[in-house]
């Protein structure tokens, strides 16, 4: 495993150990034929499963295995954000069979009937998952999802150009700051509820504001800002524009930070070209699940395959992968210690406190597009 990193915690310096659509109507939507006769009490197994997945979000060798064990061809696809996932589901998108998105998103998918009800008493590993992470208030008694991955978002900057970490928001949005730093280049997550949440925290608003006031007052700091910035990237900006330095700071999920990190760790200086702050103002904290889409006609095959995700050894490789914390506490036997003891992974009480969830904002999500569309526009 690489070496352990170096955190001021005190400073709230994280220095992190890491944090698309299908084509056209998604993959083929075939029923589910058997990949193999069951036997007694056993699932009987489609053939084939559709996985729609953020990009870089497991590995893949994770996939191979569930193929090589049960027979099961797996496939896999990406997307960039929660939104483009909606867009693709709401435009009729079939044949997907598991979908991960974000808590904010499950609630919003759950009223529009986009999500198939699922039966964690049917998943012995569900067992396997925190009291921290079950019940939550986007899906009550998970009756549509189980959890997958939990993170922060903060900002991301380079190692060395900075006299001390960049922990506020200003340093994406106040004009003064961002004009020493655009000339080397400045990155926003190109994602709706992130980038107006970082404005608001940064007004000191609520990330889950309704008022159609703060939400303009939002949009007009984006605005504002705008020009400063090169580009708007939520996919791969870890590695298109992190690790090739092609910028200086990003508006960053924690486990992205963390990959750029190890992807420029030098073992002779003991560092990597990347570190990460969670700002003063505060932060969204997420949690990703896994869910079935509504019109997937492998449901069963789906279950079993999110039982498989919860098995200890598979949840650990996940976060292995990712950097991101796992809400798997049977998997902390096999974390790499480097990643379990890190508190910029698994944050301490007072980083924790200055973190908020995103919420369902209900009929509000039209004022959020319309700002959206107007951020994007100009």
């Amino acid at each position: 495993m690489k070496k352990v990193l170096l955190i001021g915690v005190m400073a709230l310096l994280l220095a992190l150990a890491a944090c698309g659509g299908g084509p056209s109507g998604g993959p083929g939507a075939a029923g589910e034929p058997t990949a193999a006769a069951p036997a007694d009490g056993e699932v009987q197994l489609a053939d084939e499963l559709s996985v729609y997945n953020w990009e870089d979000y497991i590995d893949e060798q994770i996939l191979r295995d569930y193929e090589e064990r049960y027979g099961v061809r797996i496939v896999y696809d990406t997307y960039a954000s929660n939104e483009d996932l909606l867009t693709k589901l709401q435009a009729g998108a079939s044949g997907y069979d598991v979908i991960f998105p974000s808590d904010y998103m499950v609630s919003q998918m759950i009223e529009l009937g986009l999500l198939a009800e699922i039966d964690v008493s049917a998943m012995p590993n569900f067992a396997n998952i925190g009291a921290e992470f079950k019940d939550p208030p986007y899906d009550p008694g998970n009756r549509f999802c189980i959890p997958y991955q939990w993170g922060m978002t903060g900002i991301a900057y380079r190692n060395g150009r900075f006299a001390e970490p960049p922990d506020s928001w200003a340093y994406l949005f106040d004009p003064a700051k961002l004009a020493a730093l655009a000339p080397d280049g400045i990155n926003v997550l190109n994602d709706q509820r992130e980038l107006l949440s970082a404005a608001l925290f940064y007004l000191g608003y609520s990330p889950n504001t309704t008022d159609r006031t703060e939400l303009e007052a939002a949009r007009d700091v984006i605005l504002a800002a705008k020009p400063y910035w090169k580009t708007f990237n939520s996919e791969d900006y870890y590695s298109t524009l992190m690790v090739s330095d092609e910028i200086v700071l990003s508006h960053a999920w924690s486990g992205d930070a963390a990959q750029a990190y190890w992807a420029t760790y030098d073992e002779a200086t003991g560092e990597g070209n990347w570190l990460f702050t969670v700002p003063q103002e505060g932060a969204v904290r997420y949690q990703d699940n896994v869910c079935i889409p509504a019109n997937s006609k492998r449901q069963a095959t789906a279950q079993h395959f999110m039982n498989y995700l919860m098995e200890p050894e598979v949840a650990a490789a996940i976060t292995n992968f990712t950097f991101y914390p796992s809400p798997n506490e049977a998997a902390k036997a096999f974390i790499e210690p480097d990643i379990l003891n890190n508190p910029g992974i698994y944050p301490p009480p007072e980083v924790r406190a200055k973190m908020q969830w995103l919420t369902d904002v209900g009929d509000a999500i039209f004022i959020y597009d319309e700002m959206w569309t107007a951020i994007k526009g100009q």
